[in-house]
């Protein structure tokens, strides 16, 4: 993309109602723009990064058999007044009567959609396990929305339902939901602690939150000062594996005199919540009918889980821990564009104009920043746009045949050749190596 037909929106300023970091370069680097208070529209850069979240999702919800599908925003009202569950939201959610007096809401969750579809069309245990998820607008009516993104009234969410004969069952296909979501969190760069929780309106009597942590979080949770290393190796199979492996707790559910952990094992600090997993039996089922034939020819409800990850959350929270004074520092695997290109003197655009089109030609998503501004001015804006890599094309370039490629995350400067700087660019961002297909290439310095 060219900066030069791109729709950009970028402010030099932070706005005054932004409080977090995540929401202050949300909108300075344009990716969003409020519409009413907790409601935004998302622009070109921000939906790149959104849908770059998504499809990890989606990929890691595909590989363990879920199923995509996509409910309705709008949801009878009669469907929550018979799983019991429509006066638990309280004034969050938003009730609305169409022109035939018809009582509708826009859907804060989905069980009940979800169970509506499997009972019309899953009627044997020989058709389970069934697991079905979508990723869709939600609204909860906050009654103070704020921190962007963070805490919106409309957000984007993945929600995934399983359906099982058994409550063994039931559990296994949660244990397979808590490594798909340990997956993704790795994924995305983002170290996620797994918190037992509260089940608060969804109900029943196992739950795990993900939390990102962050002095910004609103929760304050507990855990082993184990689960603080980057997942790698062992390390990543061990806590992927057992979700009863490692001491953590959200606040509502620690207990100090029961807790095992003391002194520097003990960790106690913010945590911003990412996902949240359910395990909860027939509570669905049984009211609305959700039942299926067994082995032995009985009727009985089927057992279910929910399963939600937050992906436009997700954005603020991949800003709250990738950023400094200057801007965003996106990781690779969700970046709008994996590499941004810049001629800073005259006689420099030719070039420029190659490893654009060299880049484009491989399958690199690259942003040229041709605009007629100062190089001053096109290092800000890359770095607060937070693109992960720079290639700056300068004097260097007319007076010795060089190139800088600038690491944003680090700051690292690396000079080298045009055609060394396309090998090093192809070795971390082609879209086999982004999409975990093929293993990046050495990051040691090229000579120069």
């Amino acid at each position: 993309m060219r900066a030069s037909a791109s729709f950009l929106a970028l402010l030099r300023d932070n706005p005054q109602e932004s409080h977090i970091a995540s929401h202050q370069w949300m909108l300075r680097s344009g990716m969003i723009q409020q519409i009413t208070s907790g409601i935004y529209a998302w622009l070109p850069l921000g939906l790149r990064v959104l849908n770059n979240i998504s499809e990890i999702v989606r990929q890691e919800q595909n590989r363990i058999g879920a199923q995509e599908a996509l409910a309705p925003t709008l949801q009878p009202a009669s469907l929550w007044k018979q799983s019991g569950r429509y006066a638990d939201y309280g004034k969050e959610m938003l009730r609305i009567v169409d022109r035939h007096d018809h009582d509708l809401l826009y859907g804060p969750t989905a069980e009940e959609v979800f169970t509506l579809l499997f009972r019309t069309h899953i009627h044997s245990y020989k058709q389970l396990p069934q697991c079905l998820y979508n990723i869709q607008w939600k609204f909860r009516d906050e009654i103070r929305p704020r921190f962007g993104v963070m805490r919106g009234r409309e957000f984007l969410m993945k929600d995934a339902y399983s359906f099982d004969l058994t409550a063994d069952g039931a559990k296994a296909t949660y244990a397979q939901m808590f490594q798909s979501y340990m997956r993704i969190f790795h994924r995305l760069g983002l170290t996620a602690i797994p918190v037992r929780a509260s089940t608060g309106p969804i109900g029943g009597d196992l739950s795990h939150e993900f939390h990102i942590v962050a002095d910004t979080g609103e929760s304050e949770i507990f855990y082993d000062a184990a689960l603080d290393s980057p997942m790698s190796g062992g390390g990543i199979r061990e806590r992927m594996s057992d979700f009863n492996g490692f001491y953590a707790c959200a606040d509502d559910q620690h207990k100090p005199e029961a807790c095992p952990l003391s002194g520097e094992q003990l960790r106690t600090k913010r945590g911003i919540e990412v996902g949240h997993i359910f395990y909860f039996g027939t509570k669905y089922s049984e009211p609305l009918d959700a039942f299926v034939m067994d082995q032995k020819g009985n009727r009985v409800p089927v057992e279910m889980g929910s399963y939600g990850v937050g992906v436009s959350r997700l954005v603020g929270a991949l800003i709250e821990a990738n950023h400094d004074e200057k801007g965003i520092k996106w990781p690779i695997s969700v970046a709008p564009f994996a590499v941004a290109i810049a001629g800073l003197s005259k006689g420099t655009e030719d070039m420029a104009e190659t490893l654009y089109q060299s880049l484009l030609n491989q399958g690199v998503t690259a942003f040229m920043m041709d605009l007629d501004q100062s190089a001053g001015k096109k290092f800000a804006d890359m770095d607060m746009m937070g693109f992960p890599y720079h290639i700056l094309i300068g004097s260097k370039w007319l007076s010795q045949g060089l190139l800088d490629i600038k690491i944003r995350a680090t700051g690292e400067i690396i000079s080298c050749t045009p055609t060394d700087a396309l090998s090093w660019m192809m070795d971390r961002c082609a879209p086999e190596v982004i999409s975990g297909k093929k293993r990046p290439g050495s990051s040691e310095p090229l000579a120069g």
